[in-house]
């Protein structure tokens, strides 16, 4: 039994006569009706009957047709999922994004909602190192990365360098107007900072190229922790705009360091095909 022998049958059960039947389906008459007797044989049970009403289902007969239908239904649903699917209008966006992502995200996401109002998403959390893994292992196809990372396997699409900021809380009295890092070095440094997070080489790396030794504190992997710290007088710390620009904290003052600043990027798998809704939002951030 298969779909053509099924929708043949459909067409007979609700058309009533195989002359009828045979004119929907654009197909003749003597191929039908032996469509008809070897889905019987086959089945070992007799379908259809004649009446003076025309042709009516027996009771194998009903039963098939209920389930033939429902099954013919389902698959017409997936045909069509799976077309909207292929064209973008439906699916999942697989997305990656670090502890300290890009602060446009949320745009780039209604942007997207917009344009794919029927997507779901499914939006991964971690930092840099683990996501390149989760792309490599097609866990997730995008993700958003804090650079330097050594990337020879995947595309990369580059945003502009964002400045860094140091934070202290209201007590610390800035020796001039605009800081250097020089003016920073002593102070008690609480650094962001994940296995693989980029933003912490790109600060220890501007310390080195001054020959300058920061006084590291310690190390946050949480950066709203990390922030609350800072409040509280605990340490000071420095961070890119993407996370200061989202802090309103009042005990918090924030000073722009022109020495550093720090790129982040969307990458996918290099060789690999990607979904609609991958290439969609590939398109929107690129704008």
């Amino acid at each position: 039994m298969d779909v053509r022998q099924l929708r043949y049958f459909i067409a007979i059960a609700e058309e009533r006569t195989i002359t009828a039947a045979a004119r929907r389906l654009h197909i003749a008459q003597p191929p039908l009706s032996q469509q008809l007797k070897a889905l019987e044989r086959e089945l070992g049970v007799q379908l259809i009957c004649r009446s003076r009403k025309g042709l009516e289902l027996t009771e194998a007969g009903q039963a098939l047709y209920r389930h033939a239908a429902m099954l013919l239904k389902q698959m017409e649903e997936a045909e069509q999922i799976v077309r909207d699917i292929g064209g973008g209008t439906q699916g999942t966006l697989k997305i990656g994004v670090n502890t300290l992502s890009d602060r446009r995200l949320p745009d780039w996401l209604r942007a997207f909602r917009a344009s794919r109002p029927d997507m779901r998403y499914k939006i991964h959390q971690n930092d840099s190192r683990q996501l390149c893994k989760l792309v490599k292992e097609r866990d997730i196809e995008l993700a958003l990365i804090r650079l330097p990372l050594d990337l020879p396997e995947f595309c990369v699409h580059p945003f502009p360098a964002e400045p860094f900021y140091f934070l202290a809380g209201r007590s610390f009295q800035p020796p001039r107007p605009e800081l250097t890092l020089q003016d920073i070095a002593s102070a008690p440094l609480l650094l962001p900072s994940t296995e693989g997070l980029g933003v912490y080489q790109v600060i220890m790396d501007a310390f080195r190229q001054r020959r300058l030794e920061a006084h590291i504190l310690g190390e946050c992997s949480d950066i709203w922790l990390l922030m609350e710290l800072v409040s509280t007088g605990f340490g000071m710390s420095i961070v890119p705009l993407s996370v200061q620009g989202r802090w309103t904290e009042e005990n918090i003052q924030a000073f722009p360091l022109p020495e550093i600043s720090g790129a982040s990027a969307l990458i996918w798998l290099k060789e690999h095909h990607l979904s609609q809704a991958a290439l969609k939002f590939i398109e929107i951030v690129s704008r």
